[in-house]
């Protein structure tokens, strides 16, 4: 166990009444803009490396895999999506049983480093609300086939690894979803860059922020939903120390039968999550590069 400090979402930082788009707080992905504030809190995080039996992706909302994978690099983009994302829906087949169909939708690819315009997120949230994670059903499978599989129990579950070397420094911590309450979550607007080229798929196509505009909404859209944390002593924080790339994560952002979805009682709903600073890094580890996949998971 190590002790550290956490980003919470401020909720003195917006007004919990308004729903219009941009009235809502918001957070842009391509950079630090946003229109609230974050609070530290200090709190211990428990490395969950010699009991990783006590959770799962049903009980605590995560698990971790030994799942050495083929691709290496993950400097080609169309090596990662025809390559490694076939490897990882054989790893979610593998794991998760009862599953019918997955759809790899999106990944991200995250730097500690001045060059990447994907930073390792420094707040706790979770990465898609119910209503978000139901348009990216409309949004990523065929009109015909959405009311059938809307009636199943469908997930969108983050499979995260490291690249390259081991995540020692801003490592991934969790919260145990059976430390949480439906009131720590509130809605926070995405935004992204608004696209003229008939294509919303933004995969590999990430810029470094302007500066001089990050707290300006012009020329974003809202093209999603997350969940921000607010503050709760009751949060349990854990994290794989020094986690390699031949360990993968699991994290489940949404669950439709989930206890908080009216479904089955202690069926964990979600996982918040967020990078940390562990006091006990080296000074000289390598800064931290990970990938995360999200996908869609429709079971029978």
């Amino acid at each position: 166990m190590t002790t550290s400090t956490f980003k919470y979402l401020d909720t003195t930082s917006y007004d919990p009444h308004a729903t219009a788009p941009f009235e809502k707080p918001w957070v842009k992905v391509d950079g630090p803009g946003k229109s609230i504030r974050l609070a530290d809190f200090e709190r211990p995080v428990t490395n969950i490396r010699s009991r990783l039996d006590d959770f799962g992706t049903d009980k605590s909302g995560f698990s971790v895999f030994t799942a050495p994978a083929k691709e290496k690099e993950f400097t080609d983009d169309a090596a990662v999506r025809n390559g490694y994302y076939a490897e990882v829906e054989e790893l979610i087949r593998d794991k998760l049983p009862g599953v019918r169909k997955v759809v790899l939708f999106d990944h991200t690819i995250r730097g500690h480093d001045m060059t990447s315009p994907r930073q390792p997120v420094q707040q706790v949230h979770v990465d898609q609300t119910p209503q978000a994670a139901e348009a990216r059903v409309y949004r990523h499978l065929p009109p015909e086939e959405v009311d059938d599989l809307l009636k199943r129990r469908y997930q969108i579950i983050n499979v995260w690894r490291p690249i390259g070397h081991p995540a020692s420094d801003f490592p991934l911590a969790v919260i145990d979803w059976r430390t949480t309450k439906p009131s720590d979550f509130v809605k926070i607007d995405l935004l992204y860059p608004i696209r003229h080229d008939n294509d919303d798929d933004d995969r590999g196509k990430e810029k470094l922020p302007d500066v001089e505009s990050i707290m300006s909404t012009k020329g974003y859209e809202v093209r999603g939903e997350t969940f921000g944390v607010a503050p709760n002593d009751d949060h349990k924080f854990y994290y794989m120390k020094d986690m390699t790339p031949d360990e993968a994560m699991f994290i489940k952002c949404f669950d439709s039968r989930s206890q908080v979805n009216g479904g089955q009682k202690g069926l964990a709903d979600c996982t918040p999550h967020t990078a940390f600073v562990d006091p006990d890094t080296p000074r000289d580890a390598k800064g931290r590069q990970s990938i995360e996949v999200r996908c869609l998971v429709f079971y029978e």
